[in-house]
């Protein structure tokens, strides 16, 4: 009988050594929040930090405030808070104080314990680290099924997050799509976000006949070549260039203004690629003026970049 007691009491006292390590697993992440204002309409900026043993990490972006129930940021003064961020990655209680409108205090995450199961079934693999990231990013499972339905390459849990930093959602990609856009690359939607490749760009581009792809529209956006921009280039004469040649122009500064200080030097319409070799050597307007200064006149555009090339100033 007391050898059964015995037993009883060590699958007891096991269960409860179990019981306690799987809760502490649970709520592991804690640490400091801070709200502060945004220039943003509507919206707070919030920030998330932890504290480890390899120093500090931190998340933040502008929230809207209504997303923080039972908290009033156009309350004056010093007020206690306590609101709990709940997504379907897990919850993120908050408490502290605000003063006129911002404030700081501790938070605690706990984490769903059926989130990774029901990612893991749609085909995403999420870790602790990744968990924390989509509750604060809201990447919820509806969300995660839509961007599975859009059919993707390169998708995984790391690219959910990145969309719901950058916006990229279900609209986004079908008014892409609608603009005959065929694209299924989720880092090239990243991208287009982060460079503001929009439907409208697209649709422009195609109006004025050309079709680019993925790579050539964020290069587009990286060097500054906007339609507005090939607006100005097409009052000079230079309509339809090719978009490569266009990227070129953005990268060595051949501007609207420089062609139209050329053509007022009696260049009428320079060759594109001879706009190019005139901004990598240099050859200036002003060079021009020198040379023309020191009795050197009617010179091709060709021996002017030969010129600079072989150092003739």
């Amino acid at each position: 009988m007391r050898m059964r007691r015995t037993l009883a009491y060590m699958v007891f006292a096991c269960c409860v050594v179990l019981f306690v390590v799987k809760n502490r697993a649970a709520e592991v992440r804690s640490g400091d929040w801070t709200i502060s204002k945004s220039e943003a309409a509507g919206k707070v900026e919030f920030s998330l930090i932890e504290h480890h043993h390899g120093g500090t990490s931190s998340l933040q972006s502008d929230w809207s405030a209504s997303a923080f129930l039972g908290v009033d940021f156009s309350k004056p003064g010093r007020q206690d808070v306590h609101f709990t961020i709940k997504r379907d990655a897990g919850k993120i209680d908050c408490e502290g104080f605000l003063n006129d409108g911002e404030g700081a205090g501790l938070f605690h995450f706990q984490p769903d314990a059926n989130y990774p199961r029901e990612m893991q079934a749609l085909g995403f693999s999420v870790d602790d680290e990744k968990q924390f990231a989509m509750t604060v990013q809201d990447v919820s499972l509806e969300f995660a099924k839509q961007m599975k339905n859009e059919h993707l390459s390169g998708l995984d849990a790391d690219k959910l997050i990145a969309f719901r930093i950058f916006g990229v959602d279900a609209a986004f990609i079908e008014a892409l799509r609608a603009e005959e856009l065929k694209i299924s690359d989720a880092d090239k939607l990243v991208a287009f976000r982060i460079h503001g490749v929009s439907p409208q760009m697209v649709r422009s581009l195609h109006q004025a006949g050309y079709s680019p792809d993925e790579d050539t529209l964020i290069a587009m956006r990286i060097h500054g070549a906007t339609p507005e921009w090939m607006a100005e280039l097409k009052q000079r004469g230079y309509d339809h260039i090719d978009l490569e040649k266009l990227i070129a122009f953005r990268i060595h500064g051949v501007s609207p203004e420089f062609i139209q200080k050329l053509q007022s030097m009696g260049y009428s319409h320079p060759d594109p690629d001879e706009l190019i070799a005139m901004r990598i050597h240099n050859v200036t307007p002003e060079y021009i003026s020198d040379m023309r200064a020191r009795g050197i006149h009617d010179l091709s555009i060709d021996q002017l970049v030969s010129m600079r090339i072989h150092g003739i100033d």
